[in-house]
């Protein structure tokens, strides 16, 4: 559930403006490290940050704000959402702070905060930190003694690099595989394409430049035509893309053809299960994921759970039900055997795996289902609660009416952005573009 700060993925919006200020990010670390006192040892943050030029501004402020209130301040400089999650809990640390807007373009940022046992934040957490983040602190600040120390760590990313080998059969290698890897001129510029080289792959980069403004312009997962062609260019056996954090991934197979989280989801999950690694006869996913994916997993013996949006919310559900594959139709890939949140690298190392054991084309390997017709609309808009206005809740009874029985309707809110996501899938492609259409229309009308 969105707070006042929080939305489905911590506190983002565009840098330098309300709610993602210095002064902001200042109040919510003395916030949060003053929730997660616990006793009197001497807590301790470890923050990493994407590439953004706004991450130093707020990397400064909240080292402030932590320092203020007598936390010790471990800081990675650019790495992976992940690795924060995992050296949260590596370093023993009481909380990680993962400063990044993940797919948004430059000019956003974010705050995500992981708990001492690297999972996302609950809503009731969240909570007790947005109601501290208004309040006067000064009665609460650490004594001039007592104030937290700051320092830049090194070996951070060699550690992840490791962490994330490990996550293969022993002896397991890419030898022979020719990879291009697009980092989106993001946080995992570094990390990703030495994990690939290190395991034998032939590695070509692309979106590995970053220089604070160019982070996931028309690279990265949601940018993937550059990827693609270089792919076919060089005659690639496989593309991976990974977002401005790193925590979500899609792959470009030999043909330059684009591979979802759905169908990733789809191939892990097989291979678990082949293996006896599948913790549960099912996989995680949201209301997003194709009908295609769960009719799939029906047809192998499987279950498709599916969570609210976002992947802190997969990762609950894995959690409560003892799954160990989840994730999302974007490329949020959670396998809770090695990590607690989405892992781009480890998702795609996975597949590689798969591909270089069956020795076959990632065309093959990876097309697990043929996807139902479905169709995402995303219309922005500027206030108000556009969901709530009669002509668009007419419009969407009318198409779940059409809909009934062969199809399905998810409109909702983005969490991160101002937007109406309109999103149906339906056996009959046609009429799904009918009913998008006019919801779509009928939400237009009033966001204006």
């Amino acid at each position: 559930m969105a707070g006042k700060y929080f939305g489905t993925d911590g506190i983002r919006g565009r840098a330098n403006r309300w709610p993602i200020t210095p002064d902001l990010a200042m109040r919510v670390a003395m916030s949060v490290g003053l929730v997660f006192q616990r006793g009197r040892h001497r807590h301790r943050v470890v923050i990493g940050k994407d590439t953004r030029l706004s991450g130093y501004m707020i990397e400064t402020a909240m080292v402030a704000g932590f320092t203020a209130v007598g936390v010790d301040v471990f800081m990675t400089g650019p790495i992976p959402t992940p690795a924060v999650a995992m050296l949260t809990r590596s370093l023993r640390c009481d909380f990680g702070v993962m400063i990044s807007a993940s797919h948004n373009p430059y000019e956003d940022n974010g705050i995500k905060i992981f708990g001492p046992d690297g999972y996302k934040l609950s809503d009731e957490i969240e909570a007790e930190i947005e109601a501290l983040v208004d309040q006067d602190l000064g009665s609460r600040l650490a004594g001039s003694a007592d104030l937290g120390r700051a320092k830049r760590i090194d070996g951070v990313h060699d550690r992840y690099i490791e962490f994330a080998k490990r996550t293969l059969p022993r002896n397991q290698s890419l030898a022979g595989l020719k990879v291009v890897i697009d980092c989106g001129n993001g946080a995992a510029y570094r990390v990703a394409p030495e994990a690939l080289w290190e395991l034998g792959a032939e590695v070509h980069r692309i979106g590995t430049e970053p220089d604070g403004f160019n982070i996931n312009l028309d690279c990265g997962s949601t940018a993937p035509l550059a990827l693609q062609k270089k792919v076919v260019e060089i005659g690639a056996d496989i593309g991976i893309a990974l977002d401005g954090d790193a925590d979500r991934v899609i792959i470009v197979d030999e043909k330059g053809h684009l591979v979802d989280g759905d169908q990733l989801m789809a191939l892990v999950a097989e291979s678990f299960a082949e293996d006896g690694r599948l913790a549960r006869r099912g996989v995680v996913a949201t209301v997003m994921s194709n009908l295609g994916l769960e009719r799939h997993l029906a047809g192998l013996g499987l279950e498709l759970v599916r969570a609210k949006v976002g992947d802190r919310y997969v990762v609950e559900q894995m959690r409560a039900g003892g799954y160990n594959v989840g994730g999302e139709q974007s490329g949020h890939i959670v396998l809770s055997d090695y990590g607690t949140t989405g892992d781009g690298l480890i998702a795609a190392l996975q597949v590689l795996s798969v591909v270089q054991r069956q020795g076959r084309s990632v065309s093959e390997v990876c097309h697990r289902f043929e996807p139902v017709p479905q169709i995402l609309e995303n219309i922005r808009f500027s206030g108000g609660r556009p969901l709530d206005a009669a002509p668009v809740i007419a419009a969407i009874a009318a198409g779940e009416k059409r809909l009934a029985g062969i199809g399905r309707l998810v409109i909702r809110p983005s969490g991160t952005e101002p937007l109406i996501r309109v999103m149906g899938e339906a056996d009959d492609g046609v009429l799904l573009r009918d009913v998008v259409d006019d919801i779509v229309g009928a939400v237009r009308k009033v966001a204006g």
